[in-house]
């Protein structure tokens, strides 16, 4: 019992197991290679048939070692310095792992690529295959038994040791050799272990006792510091997956595009960076394409400039002039009445004519697509639109709004406003803006170079949802909301409605 209960015990087993296995998937690879020379029905067969013997030939040798490292009898001396059969097998392992761990360290600084078994080879014996995995398991078997020797002195210790990892290499082998090869830091640093250990053992041969704990305290904080490492970079990998594809696609491009500035001319410099920042932005515009909703880039119902047939000719014809648009709905009583999109300049040269009303009415029919669409699946209905305008409705029918080419357009580039039209986004300072309350936040986003404005499956598309959304919407004039460093300060209102939006970082 006293066996179990021995904390250093389960250090070295721990650790043992861990170098075993490492020490093994060297075994691993070459068995994978040789069983590849069979059909496939009888690899796995001889995967397993090799690892077993693998834990045979192991066993077998450590309690040859284990017997030959009790001669402790002098067999030679040299400089007065006399060596047992134990120290001259000491030595001999001590330099035989020093050897492996540099050869193979040396191999992975290199970076030499691994030589790939072509899939076109003519199958081999089964027994065949299985002698050379026998004598390479000889070969192979011992690094491990002559690691086993110098971490513990228990062979008991040793001989679990060696059982656990080979069982765990029996049920993992695929998944542990993929490890090994996705992080190449532990094969690294199990590789120092070795040198580590086929130090002590040279020591050992010589008559210096280096006490285990020393090593296990060694071995512990660099397994410490390589799991942080591990951690931390899987935690970077988590991070970075989070952030929108678009966004890394956008970094990605822009890396591509971008070089160091060799001027010392600061209008240069200026003007580099300038054009440095519309890059971005217009490619930020073209990746949020294909996640934004065509409601987050249309015209709202409010502020559409419709006709109306129940008025007469000399109302429409007031209408039509008083605003800049080319184009415009013809509706019947109300904006979901909806019955063609006309042109201003056609509209009015058949105002007084109704028989040519009707069939310029009846060659534009209104074409629609649903407010949740995504904007890239938008863009063929607008192209064959042939440059009319497209309604957007609600799951009932609703009319909420309409889009055009334009509306694709400032999606990527920004606004481009109509003569009376005033700008959602005006830059005050560096660090300052002022926005209207239905100022689209992808629109904000790319304005500010941030990520993180609209979240995942939003329900609001404008800065006053969000700030409603963020402040369940209790909102005045006055308000402030602070959300991912941003200040939004609500100025103005318009009944119920927010109306303009101070933003600063």
């Amino acid at each position: 019992m006293e066996f179990f209960l021995d904390p250093a015990m389960w250090v070295g087993l721990l650790t043992l197991i861990i170098l075993e296995i490492v020490l093994g998937i060297d075994n691993l690879v070459f068995i994978a290679i040789l069983a590849d020379k069979l059909p496939p029905s009888q690899r796995d067969k001889a995967r397993i048939l090799g690892l077993s013997l693998a834990l045979i030939m192991r066993l077998g040798l450590l309690f040859a070692i284990s017997w030959l490292v009790t001669l402790t009898q002098p067999l030679i001396t040299i400089f007065d310095h006399s060596f047992s059969g134990r120290d001259l097998i000491l030595l001999g392992g001590g330099l035989f792992l020093l050897y492996k761990a540099v050869s193979e360290l040396h191999e992975k600084i290199e970076g030499k690529p691994e030589v790939k078994v072509s899939n076109n080879v003519v199958y081999a014996g089964f027994a065949a295959v299985v002698a050379q995995i026998v004598v390479l398991d000889a070969v192979f078997s011992l690094d491990s038994v002559i690691t086993a020797i110098g971490m513990v002195d228990d062979i008991r210790i040793m001989m679990i040791a060696m059982v656990v990892a080979m069982v765990v290499m029996l049920i993992a082998s695929k998944p542990l050799t993929a490890f090994v090869n996705r992080h190449p830091t532990v094969v690294i640093l199990c590789l120092s272990f070795l040198l580590l250990i086929g130090i002590s053992l040279i020591a050992e041969g010589f008559g210096f006792h280096i006490p285990k704990g020393y090593i296990y305290s060694g071995i512990g904080v660099a397994i410490a510091i390589e799991a942080f490492n591990q951690f931390g970079k899987r935690n970077a990998a988590k991070h970075e997956s989070k952030i929108p594809l678009r966004h890394r696609t956008a970094d990605s491009i822009l890396k591509m595009m971008g070089g160091r500035v060799e001027t010392d001319d600061n209008s240069q410099l200026k003007a580099q960076e300038t054009f440095a920042d519309e890059e971005r932005y217009m490619i930020g515009g073209v990746l949020t394409l294909a996640e934004r909703s065509v409601a987050s880039i249309m015209t709202p119902r409010g502020q559409i400039s419709w006709v109306d047939l129940d008025d007469s000719p000399e109302e429409i014809r007031e209408k039509v002039l008083s605003v800049p648009h080319s184009l415009f709905p013809v509706c019947r009583g109300s904006m979901d009445k909806v019955i063609s999109i006309v042109r201003a300049k056609e509209l009015l040269d058949v105002l007084d004519d109704e028989a040519e009303l009707k069939a310029l009415i009846k060659r534009h029919r209104p074409i629609y697509i649903f407010e949740k669409m995504k904007v890239i699946d938008a863009i063929n209905t607008l192209r064959t639109s042939k440059g009319s305008l497209v309604l957007v409705t609600d799951e009932f029918g609703n009319v909420q709004g309409l889009i055009s080419p334009l509306d694709v357009f400032e999606a990527i580039a920004g606004e481009f406003p109509d003569a009376d039209e005033q700008l959602d986004l005006i830059k005050i300072d560096e660090h300052t803006w002022r926005a209207s309350g239905m100022l689209d936040v992808y629109q904000l986003e790319l304005e500010l170079g941030m990520l993180d404005l609209v979240e995942e499956d939003a329900g609001y598309i404008s800065v006053s949802g969000l700030i409603l959304d963020k402040m369940q919407g209790v909102v005045d004039v006055g308000s402030e909301l602070v959300y991912q460093n941003v200040v939004f300060k609500v100025t103005e209102m318009e009944g119920n409605r927010i109306k303009t939006v101070m933003i600063s970082r």
